[in-house]
């Protein structure tokens, strides 16, 4: 596009040549496609948002207010007067405007290539990638009339690559067929329990989810009355969903449970489309597995609670949309748990810089809404994936989550199961991952971190950033969570953090139904007041870079669960 004085770049758009595609030519003209523009928060309300924001997470849960409705459009969503006005302009390029959202501080809005192109100062193209596939893009910035400037904050839809892997790992190849299995118990007198103890010795040192809960101490609730949201990213071709009747035979045959109520949520995509999570199935993005895996360890340990399960695309404005839609719409959730990523700085490119402050931007708004999110750090150590360095992965490095990192968790064999050891999930050495953990090279240090040690980076030039992640819980493939595969015949050990976020999530579930409070963002409170005697601290091990050490560190965070000490320190007046 050539310079134009009557319009401006759109800051932090700028996407960079994708290394290794071959372009294939520009897209059709003639296309018509949908994209999603972002606007600023509105300048009025927001000045003092923060600051209110900053003194309420400062508090414990009993005593924040959280905002809804009119009071939270005015502090977090747009000025309608900008709604208005970008709404007029969309129009005025031949453009639809198909839903405008004052809360989301968002536009959807479709028409041809030829005038997104015009609209917005873009060249749109097509390429092929030997990761990616075929994909649309663009190189250069985006720019918008000087009138709109500092108005649009990102426009999401343009790019469709791939975005965020999901972070889980299989255990031990074997499966076991639970009909039969559980068919040898029957009628032998054995509890529940010592079922469920058996069948994981199916797989040395595996458990099921109660087990975990039980070792952990969470609280003796069930998630009744709250409300959690499961994202789950797929879009054709790839594939990812759930079998209903899989997790039903998982919950009452194996756990001798009851099946939790289950909503389907389809922001953008195909919805609920599970694969046959098979090795060729997966590597072509059939994520079932990792659905699975979600589902089966947040029903499992809050039966009781409401699960909403959030199907978008696996791209940039899948993400943003479905993220805006969680935490805002009717559904009222209290907790989100995300098990996908990729490396924060990646050398692709996937993110935009001003792309990462909406994203960003949105998890601060959910913290004013007593919103928790809870999310996976990474299955690949310090290195997170990438070829040389130390990464941390992304949106796990967002100052406003909860980030989760991985344990190695061996427990006692003896009646009533103890722990006995846990420390860092390292299996690289045999090729089955660690967790994830570093120092942002995105987000400064957050105040709340002044008080624990965080390192410099091991990369040049060494800064001191946010420091990744908060908490831990089990994830090491080989003393992994078993949970039924999609096709409801068979019991996997699946490990990953994508295990130990919804571990998480289902915690913080049940301390909201203890507390009859929401723990929203815990980050601040617990750093400055429960950084030291809550958690279960992990002094042993490495995910590469960075060590274990007492107190914080960039491979566990502050420690693993101890449910009770957490609910008693949040309670505490």
């Amino acid at each position: 596009m050539r310079p134009n004085a009557n319009r401006t770049p759109v800051r932090g758009s700028t996407r960079r040549p994708v290394p290794a595609a071959k372009l294939l030519g520009p897209s059709d003209p003639a296309e018509t496609i949908r994209v999603s523009v972002y606007l600023r928060r509105n300048p009025a309300g927001s000045r003092d948002a923060i600051a209110w924001l900053a003194s309420e997470n400062a508090k414990l849960p009993a005593r924040r207010h959280y905002l809804t409705g009119a009071a939270f459009d005015a502090a977090f969503g747009a000025d309608p007067a900008d709604i208005q006005a970008v709404s007029q302009w969309i129009k005025s390029t031949n453009l639809r405007v198909l839903q405008q959202s004052v809360t989301n501080r968002r536009l959807f809005v479709e028409g041809t290539i030829k005038n997104i192109e015009a609209a917005f100062g873009a060249h749109l193209s097509e390429y092929e990638h030997p990761t990616y596939g075929r994909f649309r893009g663009r190189e250069g910035s985006l720019s918008v009339p000087n009138g709109m400037v500092g108005i649009i904050k990102a426009v999401f839809g343009l790019d469709t690559r791939h975005v965020g892997n999901p972070r889980y790992r299989r255990g031990n190849d074997i499966s076991l067929a639970w009909n039969k299995s559980i068919a040898k118990h029957r009628g032998t007198g054995r509890s529940r329990t010592t079922i469920l103890a058996n069948l994981a010795n199916h797989w040395p040192g595996t458990f099921f989810p109660p087990q975990v809960a039980a070792l952990y101490d969470y609280p003796a609730t069930d998630g009744a009355g709250q409300n959690i949201a499961v994202f789950v990213f797929n879009s054709d071709p790839h594939m990812g969903g759930y079998n209903r009747d899989a997790l039903q035979t998982y919950f009452s045959a194996v756990l001798g449970g009851s099946m939790p109520t289950i909503t389907d949520v389809v922001v953008h995509g195909p919805g609920n489309s599970p694969g046959p999570d098979t090795t060729a199935s997966g590597d072509k993005g059939d994520v079932s597995g990792e659905v699975m895996l979600d589902m089966c360890i947040v029903g499992a340990l809050a039966p009781k609670a409401h699960l909403f399960v959030y199907f978008t695309e696996f791209n940039t404005r899948g993400w943003v949309d479905a993220l805006h839609d969680a935490i805002t719409d009717k559904n009222n959730v209290s907790v989100i748990s995300i098990s996908y990523g990729n490396p924060e700085d990646d050398p692709d490119g996937l993110w935009t810089a001003a792309e990462i402050g909406v994203v960003n931007e949105a998890f601060e708004a959910a913290s004013a809404r007593g919103v928790t999110v809870c999310v996976a750090s990474g299955d690949d150590g310090s290195g997170d994936g990438e070829k040389t360095g130390a990464h941390v992965d992304f949106p796990a490095s967002s100052p406003y989550v909860w980030g989760v990192g991985g344990t190695k968790l061996v427990a006692t064999s003896s009646t009533a199961p103890e722990i006995a050891s846990e420390i860092v999930w390292n299996e690289d050495r045999l090729g089955d991952g660690a967790g994830g953990g570093g120092i942002s090279s995105l987000f400064t240090k957050p105040a709340y971190q002044d008080g624990v040690n965080v390192p410099p980076s091991i990369n040049p030039p060494h800064q001191i950033g946010r420091g990744a992640p908060d908490a831990a819980a089990v994830a090491d493939p080989i003393t992994a969570l078993v949970v039924m595969h999609v096709n409801g015949k068979h019991l996997d050990p699946v490990g990953g953090t994508s295990a130990a976020a919804p571990l998480w999530a289902s915690l913080i579930v049940r301390i909201n139904q203890a507390m009859g409070a929401r723990c929203g963002f815990l980050n601040e409170v617990i750093y400055t007041k429960f950084a030291n005697g809550v958690l279960r601290d992990i002094t042993v091990g490495n995910n590469g870079s960075y060590a274990a050490a007492t107190g914080w560190d960039a491979c566990t965070g502050l420690g693993a669960p101890d449910g009770i000490a957490l609910l008693k320190a949040l309670s505490d007046t």
